[in-house]
């Protein structure tokens, strides 16, 4: 963590907000938090809502949709955009993401229904 703390206070410069990304991370979200970054990558093996607790609602968060739920149906996508963002609780400081990056074969149609279904159930 003093590494990681290094870096982000070497980073910073005023009004560039930074991320603090990591998979498979569940376990170390609090030392995420503690080594810096105003937004919190937050993968899919854990709740969204559990894991901006575990990090504090002052922090942003993004995430956390897994990689692989874009290769099943739209209605699948679909029922797990809702949950992401009903965890979300429409919070100010959610960037809806994937939980890591996108798969190289993944169907370009089900990425763009995404991006859809995002802005439509997250409209204000």
């Amino acid at each position: 963590m003093p590494h990681v703390q290094r870096i982000f206070e070497g980073l910073k410069h005023e009004g560039v907000p930074m991320i603090h990304f990591g998979t498979g991370t569940t376990a170390i979200l609090r030392q995420m938090r503690e080594a810096g970054g105003d937004v919190i990558g937050v993968d899919w093996r854990v709740h969204l809502d559990e894991a901006w607790t575990t990090i504090g609602h002052d922090r942003a968060v993004q995430g956390n949709l897994d990689p692989l739920a874009l290769f099943a149906p739209l209605h699948e996508i679909e029922r797990r955009v809702e949950d992401i963002l009903r965890r979300a609780g429409g919070r100010l400081g959610h960037i809806f993401n994937l939980g890591h990056g996108i798969l190289p074969t993944t169907p370009v149609d089900h990425v763009a229904a995404t991006i859809d279904m995002v802005h439509k159930l997250s409209q204000r």
